[in-house]
């Protein structure tokens, strides 16, 4: 008998590698020009310090993600296996951008520190914070498997579709509309070539021909003075053969994880969508014929995130929902090897300076939106037709979450807090507030609740409803707070128990974190009495007849 030989590389990992390295890149890119604008995050200590040690997040996942690949083609024969995509994650990198770093630099100037001072500082913080969210996902590697066969598909895969649709898709198809003569002809190159698998000429890949096309359109409109040039901010030969992040070695950040304490509860919350993140990912990858272990690829996930923390990472890693996607192009391993010498080289050589410098967002970024139309379309694929509504249903809360981003930062130009806006606005906008925070596990509650009021199990759906109850009291869902962080809802004053109020922030009567933790259980009991009173029998299995009478 011959002996078995995985075919780890094929021509499909060229198209793949370009999709999942330039996806990093851009997430990379968010990152440095987010900072710098929105706080004036100084863009070399940005390169010298943070860069590299979160580029080794990726170095690290996706080499272990790569002979994680090697050993399920051993166990199942399969000679076309597709390695999980690992990444940076893209709503951490704005969240944490947004709530953590940024604040953090400011508090720092605010302290009297210069630029740099306050820049060392956020970024002290930064490392203690995703020190903390890999520690965190260790810890949930032991339950994941269980998880992954309690939720129903719906549940995992309508989070999923939420997270694509909603914001992987659109808020990059935003920054290409600022540039639309280059985001449009770099978009147009994707969708006809990934999405409708219609070859460029010579074989190029999708994803390399958008880049060179988009990039050449960009340049050309520069040359030409079409198109104003920002001005330089930084010399990229700083950020060569970067030695700022050894810093992290000195382990200085220690001393800063009381005052990361502050921000866990906003980071968690990332942290534990990532954990659901990488079973929808574990789910959508079986969904496409590759059988992953969940709790090993949540432990690679962790694992990953650590090591960008201990080399003074500032985002974490979590397995890449472009599974289907990658395995669509013909990528098998090779692809994530290929990623990970990449942009590890990136981070820790420097030459990400000069990808920062060169690459035109608006080119890159329509690889994201490709990811994020394949993805939402291979989770109606996956999910059986009757359970079409749930993941529906699960978006609703992510269009929440969107319109906040865009929302959230006008709050401040309004000179005056939410309650002393009109009753009528402060209403609506708390309203939209409480649905966006901890969406995503909104969104898989919602979802999995109604795949089981479909499938006629109405006490697994009340269930599911108790335990939305239970996450809102505590603020994994439906936080009232601006940063959407969690909270305990008992405090001790003067001696005794009470329980927390929330009138400072503003909070509508009738929508407290109590009225809306009463109301999941009130729908749960409703449920709960329906079935002692009719006793529907369950719709067993993925067939649909029964759905449609």
């Amino acid at each position: 008998m011959s002996r078995f030989r995985y075919r780890w590389a094929a021509p499909g990992d060229v198209n793949a590698f370009f999709g999942l390295m330039l996806d990093n890149v851009a997430d990379l890119l968010l990152t440095v020009s987010l900072l710098y604008l929105v706080c004036g995050f100084p863009v070399t200590f940005a390169l010298q310090h943070l860069v590299p040690g979160t580029a080794v997040g990726v170095l690290v996942g996706d080499l272990l993600f790569f002979a994680l690949a090697f050993r399920l083609a051993r166990k199942t024969g399969r000679d076309d296996v597709t390695a999980m995509p690992l990444g940076l994650d893209t709503p951490s990198t704005i969240g944490m951008v947004l709530f953590v770093l940024s604040d953090a630099y400011r508090v720092g100037q605010a302290q009297g520190l210069d630029a740099e001072g306050a820049a060392r500082y956020a970024w002290h913080i930064g490392i203690c914070s995703i020190f903390i969210s890999g520690l965190f996902k260790l810890g949930c590697t032991v339950g994941s498997g269980w998880v992954r066969r309690t939720v129903p598909r719906a549940g995992l895969l309508g989070s999923l579709a939420a997270i694509a649709l909603v914001l992987i898709s659109f808020l990059p198809l935003v920054d290409v509309l600022h540039n639309p003569l280059v985001g449009m002809a770099a978009l147009a190159i994707i969708l006809t070539a990934l999405t409708a698998r219609i070859p460029l000429p010579f074989r190029l890949p999708g994803a390399l021909g958008a880049l060179l096309v988009a990039g050449a359109i960009y340049y050309l409109m520069r040359g030409l003075g079409w198109m104003e040039v920002e001005e330089l901010t930084f010399d990229p030969a700083d950020g060569l053969l970067p030695t700022g992040w050894w810093e992290a070695f000195r382990f200085e950040w220690l001393g800063a994880m009381g005052r990361a304490v502050h921000y866990l509860p906003v980071v968690i919350p990332f942290a534990l969508a990532t954990v659901v993140g990488g079973i929808d990912c574990t789910e959508s990858a079986a969904a496409a014929g590759d059988d992953y272990d969940t709790n090993t690829v949540i432990g690679i996930e962790a694992v990953a995130t650590l090591a960008a923390s201990l080399c003074g990472g500032v985002i974490q890693t979590t397995p890449y929902i472009g599974h289907p996607a990658y395995k669509a192009m013909g990528g098998r391993a090779a692809y994530t090897l290929a990623t990970a010498l990449f942009v590890g080289g990136a981070g820790l050589l420097g030459y990400f300076s000069y990808l920062y410098l060169v690459i035109p967002r608006a080119a890159v970024f329509p690889i994201l939106i490709f990811i994020g139309l394949e993805i939402t379309a291979q989770s109606y694929f996956a999910t059986t037709r009757r359970h079409y509504p749930a993941i529906a249903f699960a978006t609703v809360p992510a269009l929440a979450k969107l319109v906040m981003i865009y929302v959230g930062p006008l709050l401040p130009l309004l000179d005056k807090p939410l309650a002393q806006l009109d009753a009528t606005q402060a209403t609506a906008l708390h309203t939209v507030q409480m649905l966006a925070a901890g969406f995503i596990v909104t969104s898989l509650l919602w979802a999995s609740a109604l795949a089981a009021l479909i499938d006629r199990r109405l006490l697994r759906a009340a269930g599911w409803f108790a335990v939305a109850a239970v996450a809102s009291l505590f603020g994994v869902i439906h936080s009232p707070f601006p940063s959407e962080r969690m909270f305990w809802p008992l405090q001790r004053v003067d001696g005794a128990w009470r329980l927390l109020d929330f009138s400072p922030l503003g909070v509508p009567q009738g929508q407290t974190p109590y009225h809306i933790a009463g109301a999941y259980l009130l729908v749960a009991g409703l449920l709960a009495i329906w079935w002692w009173l009719a006793r529907p029998i369950p719709i067993e299995g993925d067939h649909d007849a029964q759905a449609h009478p």
